[in-house]
Parts: C-alpha cells; structure tokens; sequence
C-alpha cells in the first residue's frame, strides 16, 4: 500500500524542478535565438509569463508544502500523524492547480499561433497565426519557418521552449491534481508509515 506521506513527498520532489524548468524556459524566450530585442519585438504570449508565474511561483508553493506534508507531522506520528501539513497541501495544490492551468493555457496560446519574428520586408509579424492545424500548421510543415528573417532560429526557439512549458503544465496538473486526492486521504486517514519511516528517505 502506498503511504501518504511518501506519495506527497515524492508529488513535492518532481514539481519543485519542474517549478524551476518552467521558470528558465520562460525567461529563455525573452531571448530567442540569443538575441536582446525590444519589448515590441517579443510575443504576446512571452510577455503573458505563464512559465514564470503559472508554472514556476505558483508551483512554489505546492512543492514545498507537498514536501513538508511527507515528512514529521505536527500533530502525532504513525496513522493519527500529519493530518495539520496534509490539509495544508490539499489548499496549497488547489493554488497549484490554477498555476498549471494557466501554464498550459498560455503555451497552448503559443504553439498555436507562433513567434513574432521579423519578415523579408521587415515588419515584425506573428506569421503563423493564420496557418490553423493539422497539415497546414506551421509545427508540421517546417519548410514554413524559413518565413522568419531574424532571429534567425526563432522558430525551432518558441516551439522548443513553449512545447516544454506545456509538458511540464501538463505535468504539474496531473501532480497537483494527485495531491489534491491524496491530501485528503491523508488528512482524514492519517499517515500509513511507521514513525521510524519518517526519520529518512521517502
């Protein structure tokens, strides 16, 4: 059987680096290609920040306190322990889950209509928003991308790094959304490990 207190420990450890990955990629797309442009020049969905915010510090949160959740409890040890820190991750997912949602919304967003880059007549133009999906669709057809003059790897920049944030949402989700059940199990239950199982390890 599954304790837990090991499962959200182990929920914490998996969504606080995927807190952190969320937060790099999203500030990597600020610099596509390697390139400092003007606020202007970056895409909307850049400047929505659902890496930094969503999926990077509102995932804070719910990682540590999963964390906390699978250690000591403060309200006793072995089936009547933990009780306190798992209710308190239950809340702390639920703010979770509305991170995540919104990561994947905006990476969704993003995949969908593509970077904002520069055109041989040198307007910068979201190119790709009207390509819709399926065959048709710019992540299909990558003979389409040489449409972007500069950056000069624009594209392959914002499909990479938004197809990470939404892997990573997609994740958080499903974590969160894990916590959420096994926090409440975990408060009404209690925690299923023996006190010497909380001294280490998960």
């Amino acid at each position: 059987m599954c304790c837990t207190g090991k499962c959200a420990r182990l929920v914490g450890l998996i969504l606080l680096p995927s807190a952190f990955i969320c937060m790099i990629s999203n500030l990597l797309l600020f610099f596509p290609d390697g390139n400092n442009l003007e606020n202007n020049q970056i895409s909307l969905q850049v400047w929505l920040m659902g890496g930094l915010i969503g999926g990077g510090l509102f995932m804070l949160c719910p990682s540590c306190s999963a964390i906390r959740a699978g250690g000591k409890g403060c309200c006793g040890n072995g089936c009547c322990g933990n009780r306190c820190r798992m209710l308190n991750s239950v809340f702390s997912s639920a703010f979770g889950l509305v991170g995540a949602i919104y990561c994947t919304s905006v990476a969704s967003a993003g995949l969908a209509i593509g970077p904002k880059c520069q055109l041989t007549d040198g307007a910068w133009k979201y190119p790709f928003e009207d390509y819709g999906t399926g065959n048709g669709s710019y992540l299909v057809n990558q003979t389409l991308w040489t449409i972007c003059e500069f950056p000069k790897n624009a594209v392959m920049w914002h499909v990479v790094l938004f197809s990470i944030l939404l892997c990573m949402g997609v994740l958080q989700l499903v974590l969160c959304g894990i916590q959420v059940v096994n926090g409440c199990l975990g408060c009404i239950c209690g925690d299923c490990r023996e006190s010497k199982d909380d001294e280490g390890g998960l």
